[in-house]
């Protein structure tokens, strides 16, 4: 089989040319946002996975979703306001919408249940500190970050261009924050695998936290992989 992606494809390169990637990735626990910028063989060797396997998988469903022509967002062609209206539009409403929504019911399981359950604790700690760190983050992003690109993208001056640098590197820090939260939250929860005879408030939170992840996943992939590199790129 010709292999579109080898062992030192990049992570990050890969899901922005075929996205549905970032589902196969999701199942073996692949960190491809903040842990987007490296071969795949690292990520392969630091989950002890085959790398035949998932290189055979990968390939597998690149041709098969070739082969059916899926239409998709060229994002490697798209504008920077193109993206970030895309952001702004889909992840941003997305956490904005279901962060106040959610944390009534982790709190709500915290009180009935977690007496006998210490974990629910940490959950409910890691999720509001997330929920803190979230909030400002995309306040910050959409009031002067993203502005910022713009003004670059339409005049790089070398003053605008250091700012913008520095800005990217903080937004990249604030990215890998929130995503070692995520990495403490899946753990905690044992992939998000609700105990035996959990009620359904608890499986909704194990669920909709689940659903956190993975669109986080995605929204900071395409800053960190596609925006921010193309935004400082030198040219």
């Amino acid at each position: 089989m010709e292999r579109t992606f080898t062992e030192t494809s990049v992570v990050g390169e890969i899901v922005t040319k075929f996205p549905k990637a970032s589902d196969l990735f999701k199942s073996y626990r692949i960190d491809f946002c903040c842990g987007g910028n490296r071969p795949l063989i690292e990520a392969i060797h630091e989950r002890s996975l085959s790398a035949d396997e998932v290189l055979t998988k990968l390939n597998t469903l690149y041709q098969e979703t070739t082969a059916l022509n899926e239409s998709r967002i060229e994002w490697e062609r798209a504008s920077y306001s193109e993206l970030i209206d895309y952001i702004i539009n889909k992840h941003h409403r997305y956490i904005n919408e279901e962060l106040p929504q959610l944390s009534p019911y982790v709190t709500k399981v915290l009180r009935v249940h977690g007496a006998g359950q210490p974990h629910l604790a940490q959950i409910h700690r890691l999720f509001h500190e997330l929920r803190v760190e979230l909030e400002q983050h995309l306040i910050k992003e959409e009031t002067e970050d993203f502005p910022l690109i713009l003004e670059v993208e339409q005049n790089r001056t070398e003053e605008n261009y250091k700012k913008l640098q520095k800005v990217v590197d903080e937004l990249e820090s604030e990215h890998s924050n929130a995503g070692n939260i995520l990495k403490e939250l899946r753990d905690i929860t044992n992939d998000f695998t609700p105990p035996e005879g959990a009620c359904g408030t608890y499986r909704l939170v194990y669920q909709r936290l689940e659903d956190l992840e993975a669109d986080l996943f995605q929204h900071i992939h395409l800053e960190n992989n596609v925006l921010f590199p193309r935004a400082v790129a030198q040219v």
